[in-house]
């Protein structure tokens, strides 16, 4: 059975990640309505990816007997004024999620609870490369973004990637 701490830290966790995939669709929302079909289609596959997160983190707590709760999801609270702006927004909410996961890490550390350590290895090398892939997009649009040729390519680019459920992470 879990510590009460950590299945409490998890199932949080669980709805952040809901919250992350709603932040990302409104990112999508803001590109659509842009005309940037390829950073909307984007964040709709980060937001796939964020649902899978959540799911993830779910069945590890009913695999350990814990009943997950679902809060409110909240509405997002980043206001775009510029097309770079969900891409920062985007780069700083992975580096928020990136701490939350460390807590529970710590937290799990902390009372040699070793299986919940395993399990959050996956999360924490998915959060180092969810940093790079924001960083990276950053990159990118201030190199290519305010040419209109190099945001077209830019927009070709993004529009070509294939949401791929994870084979290597935890089970769903």
């Amino acid at each position: 059975m879990l510590n009460e701490k950590i299945a409490k830290l998890i199932n949080v966790q669980v709805n952040k990640e809901l919250y992350s995939g709603y932040l990302y669709l409104d990112f999508a929302n803001y590109y659509a309505d842009e005309g940037l079909d390829g950073f909307a289609h984007w964040y709709e596959v980060q937001a796939q990816e964020e649902r899978d997160h959540a799911m993830m983190m779910r069945r590890y707590l009913i695999d350990n007997g814990i009943r997950v709760t679902f809060d409110a999801i909240a509405k997002p609270d980043k206001k775009p004024a510029k097309i770079s702006d969900p891409l920062d927004f985007g780069y700083e909410h992975e580096q928020l999620v990136t701490s939350l996961i460390n807590h529970i890490y710590a937290e799990a550390y902390a009372i040699n609870d070793f299986k919940t350590m395993q399990f959050l290895d996956w999360f924490i090398k998915e959060q180092g490369e969810e940093e790079k892939n924001a960083e990276d997009m950053i990159k990118k649009f201030k190199l290519f973004g305010h040419d209109a040729k190099g945001l077209y390519a830019l927009n070709q680019e993004l529009l070509a990637r294939v949401y791929t459920p994870s084979t290597t992470g935890p089970a769903m």
